[in-house]
């Protein structure tokens, strides 16, 4: 079986989605690449999680090619394998509905930056993406979703481009989140501070509607303490 490892992770990742409320029924993927195979694992499409299983997992080449897989992959395949594509430096993608970020994403809002809490995982506001097009919708609706998140993250609108690994999410406009990181634990792991840190932003909002972001300043040291080169968060040694 091929990348026997790599499914055990898949799996794992689709699993701490359920445990942590982010999905329900069969809502939501996740999946990992291997790099120096060139091979995608991911979920596969509208498989009841309690049953689901390593062996499950579907196995494709960078363009969605099934490589390996009994089962259809995830019917957002087309957008984690253009991420993956794009971000060469990631490597696992999430995909849920979750109740606050999915608020943001249909309201068609970015989730500022308003704290720490935030900036401990996400230098700088989670971008939302342009509505697609009704052309987009109606040709190739799932890589089109894909460009779309790449597209947001190009330096635009003189705007310098952003770095998926300091803001590893995106809000699709009317959609929902999509989330990565470097391991399919990692990703799962931003998943639910995503959601976390949407909640508290809608809060936020809903108790001053004029609220402004964290300073440049907080949201750079809150950042860096953790994942600069000089990051002073966790443990350096072992103890």
């Amino acid at each position: 079986m091929l990348l026997k490892e790599l499914r055990e992770e898949v799996l794992e990742a689709n699993l701490e989605l359920v445990r942590k409320g982010l999905v329900l029924y069969t809502f939501g993927n996740a999946s990992g690449v291997d790099r120096a195979q060139g091979l995608v694992v991911i979920k596969p499409s509208g498989v009841d999680y309690d049953v689901l299983k390593a062996a499950d997992m579907v196995v494709t080449d960078l363009e969605g090619k099934i490589v390996e897989g009994t089962l259809n992959p995830s019917s957002d395949l087309d957008t984690h394998t253009l991420l993956y594509r794009e971000f060469t430096t990631i490597g696992a993608v999430v995909h849920t509905h979750s109740e606050f970020a999915t608020s943001f994403a249909q309201a068609g809002l970015a989730i500022p930056a308003f704290g720490t809490t935030h900036a401990d995982y996400f230098h700088g506001p989670v971008p939302v993406t342009a509505p697609l097009s009704d052309a987009a919708i109606q040709g190739r609706y799932v890589h089109e979703t894909g460009l779309a998140i790449a597209q947001r993250f190009h330096a635009h609108d003189g705007k310098p481009a952003l770095d998926p690994l300091a803001v590893p999410a995106c809000l699709v406009a009317g959609h929902a989140p999509f989330v990565w990181g470097r391991t399919p634990s990692d990703a799962a792991h931003n998943a639910v501070v995503l959601e976390a840190v949407a909640k508290m932003a809608y809060r936020t909002l809903t108790l001053k509607a004029s609220a402004t972001e964290v300073s440049q300043s907080l949201l750079d040291r809150h950042y860096q303490r953790k994942h600069g080169a000089n990051a002073t968060y966790g443990q350096t040694r072992s103890v």
